[in-house]
C-alpha cells in the first residue's frame, strides 16, 4: 500500500495557484465542486465520507440542536459525522482537520483549551501523536488560529508539527489543515498574494517530509473566498415580524431559540432558517425573499441539505452579500459575548472576530488579567461592514476550490474518498 499525504490549503483557488509554486509543482490541478454550504465542516465531511450533507449530517459549521434547543458551532466530536470515513482502518495522522476529537485515528492533534470552574480558560491542544509537540515546538500559537491576531504563525506551527510526526511515525495516511490564507481574505477585498506565498512555504515543509517517507501528496481546498460588501441582518428581519424569542437581562438581549417562531443560523453566505410551525413556512419564505441581499430561499432538499439538523428553509445570499447573526436592534442591548471572541456562544458565525476595536484597550484588558482583576476581552467591533470576504456558495470555477494530485482527479468532493483509496492501493 502507498503512503498518501493530504494537505488542505484553505482558500486556495485556481486563480491564486500561480503564486504557490511548491504546491503547483505537485501535479495536475483541477477545479472541483464543493457541497453547499461551501464551508469547512461540511466540505471536510463530504471529502472524508463521499456523502452529501443530507447523508453525513454536517449541514454547516454549526446548526440548531433541537433536542437541547441550542445553537452550537464548531463542535469537534467525530461521532457527529454520520458514515464511514476514508481513513477508517488506516494508520492515519490527522493534524488539525475538523471532527478530530475521538476520531479513532492513530495520531492526531487538535485545538482544545482547558476550562476552569471560575470561567478561566487556558489555551492548549489535544496531542495524541506520541511526539510531545509542544515540548519540541513550543506552545501552539492559539491566538493566531482565530481572532484579531489570526495569521501565519498557526499554519507555520501546524506544518512543522505535521512534518515532525510524518518523519517520526511514517503514517500510511497524513491529513494536515493549513488555515491562515483564509483570514486576510475575509478581512480585505483584495487578495494579497503574499498570503499565498506564505502558505506555499508552509506546504513545502510538509511536502519535503512526505518525500522523505515516500508519500504521494495531494493538495485540496474547501472553498474560494469572494469579495463582499453587503451584510444581511436576517434575524433582525425576522424579529421585525415578531418571530424571535428575546430575553433582556443583565448581560444584554439573549435570543431563546426554543421560543422563536422563526430564526436563522447564519453561516457565511448560507443561513438555515428554523420555523417552529409548518403553516408559517410560506409566510417566512415570502418575507425573506423580499430582503435585500438574499438571492434565493429554498427547500433544503433542493440543495441536498434535507437532513433533520437543517432548517425548514435555506437562505442563500447574493454573491456580494453574507449573513450576519445580529438579532438585537440597538448595540447598547447587544449580548456581552458579541464584543468578544466567543465561537461557541454566538448563535451564528461571526467574522468580525477577525477585527479589533482598539489594541490599547486589549492591552489594558490583558494587564487586568495579569493583576488578577476580573476582566472581559470585549474588543470585537459590532460593525459588520468591516467584513470584505466570504464564502459558502458556488463561485466561478477559477475562484472556487481546487484539487492537485496524481492520476485522474475527481471533479466533486464526494468522489475524494474513493480517489484516496485508489492512490493508497496503487
Amino acid at each position: 500500500m502507498n503512503r498518501v499525504c493530504i494537505i488542505n490549503v484553505v482558500g486556495l483557488t485556481p486563480e491564486l495557484l500561480p503564486h504557490a509554486p511548491n504546491v503547483a509543482a505537485i501535479g495536475t490541478a483541477s477545479a472541483w465542486k464543493s457541497p453547499l454550504p461551501a464551508v469547512t465542516a461540511t466540505s471536510q465531511a463530504t471529502m472524508l465520507t463521499g456523502l452529501a450533507p443530507r447523508d453525513h449530517g454536517i449541514v454547516g459549521n454549526g446548526w440548531y440542536f433541537r433536542d437541547t434547543q441550542e445553537v452550537r458551532f464548531w463542535q469537534q466530536a467525530n461521532s457527529l459525522v454520520q458514515g464511514p470515513k476514508c481513513y477508517d482502518g488506516v494508520e492515519t495522522a490527522k493534524m488539525f482537520w475538523w471532527f478530530n476529537q475521538s476520531s479513532g485515528v492513530r495520531y492526531s492533534a487538535t485545538p482544545k483549551p482547558h476550562y476552569g470552574c471560575d470561567g478561566s480558560k487556558v489555551f492548549d491542544i489535544l496531542d495524541h501523536t506520541d511526539c510531545d509537540l509542544t515540548a519540541k515546538l513550543g506552545p501552539f500559537p492559539f491566538f493566531t488560529f482565530w481572532g484579531p491576531n489570526a495569521g501565519l504563525p498557526c499554519s507555520r506551527w501546524i506544518a512543522d508539527a505535521t512534518a515532525l510526526v510524518m518523519r517520526e511515525k511514517q503514517p500510511e495516511l497524513t491529513m494536515v489543515y493549513l488555515p491562515h490564507l483564509d483570514y486576510d481574505f475575509q478581512r480585505y477585498p483584495d487578495h494579497d498574494v503574499q498570503r499565498v506565498r506564505e502558505v506555499d512555504a508552509c506546504a513545502k515543509t510538509v511536502i519535503d517530509a512526505a518525500a522523505a517517507i515516500d508519500a504521494q501528496v495531494v493538495v485540496v481546498s474547501e472553498y474560494g473566498l469572494v469579495p463582499v460588501d453587503q451584510p444581511v441582518m436576517i434575524n433582525r428581519e425576522l424579529r421585525s415580524e415578531g418571530w424571535l424569542g428575546i430575553r433582556n437581562g443583565p448581560f444584554g438581549e439573549m435570543m431563546i431559540p426554543g421560543e422563536c417562531d422563526a430564526f436563522a443560523v447564519c453561516d457565511h453566505q448560507l443561513a438555515h432558517v428554523y420555523v417552529a410551525r409548518p403553516e408559517l413556512i410560506p409566510e417566512v419564505k415570502a418575507k425573506l425573499e423580499s430582503v435585500a441581499g438574499i438571492d434565493r430561499v429554498v427547500d433544503p432538499a433542493e440543495i441536498e441539505l434535507d437532513h433533520p439538523r437543517s432548517g425548514e428553509l435555506i437562505a442563500l445570499a447574493k454573491p456580494n452579500a453574507w449573513f450576519a447573526y445580529y438579532y438585537w436592534l440597538d448595540d447598547q442591548q447587544a449580548p456581552d459575548f458579541a464584543r468578544t471572541v466567543d465561537i461557541h456562544r454566538k448563535p451564528g458565525y461571526d467574522p468580525c472576530e477577525l477585527f479589533m476595536t482598539s489594541k490599547f484597550r486589549a492591552i489594558r484588558k490583558v494587564l487586568r488579567k495579569k493583576l488578577g482583576f476580573r476582566y472581559s476581552m470585549d474588543v470585537i467591533p459590532l460593525d459588520a461592514t468591516l467584513v470584505r470576504g466570504s464564502h459558502g456558495l458556488h463561485p466561478p470555477a477559477e475562484k472556487g476550490p481546487l484539487i492537485i494530485g496524481p492520476g485522474e482527479l475527481p471533479n466533486d468532493m464526494r468522489m475524494f474518498s474513493s480517489y484516496v483509496k485508489q492512490l493508497r492501493q496503487g
